[in-house]
């Protein structure tokens, strides 16, 4: 579970829980990010906050998707910080 901070959205701080992750090599470039259901599964968010987590990775660099297969870490080279 996460500490919740009052004064970031969800959404924020999901995202920066997964970029940490990614950061410390938990997820490689090019492997499977947790998919929708997983993140509203595992942090206890409404399916939206979980959609506006991978969207905010993927408009950063940290992700992209793939239709139908789901949503994938970056190379490093992609990623805003």
């Amino acid at each position: 579970m996460i500490d919740w901070k009052p004064n970031a959205p969800k959404w924020q701080q999901i995202a920066d829980v997964l970029k940490g992750r990614i950061e410390a090599g938990e997820f490689e470039p090019d492997t499977a990010l947790p998919s929708q259901h997983a993140i509203v599964t595992e942090f206890g968010v409404a399916a939206g906050t979980a959609q506006k987590v991978l969207r905010r990775l993927r408009e950063q660099g940290w992700a992209y998707s793939v239709t139908g297969v789901g949503t994938f870490v970056a190379p490093p080279e992609r990623r805003q910080s």
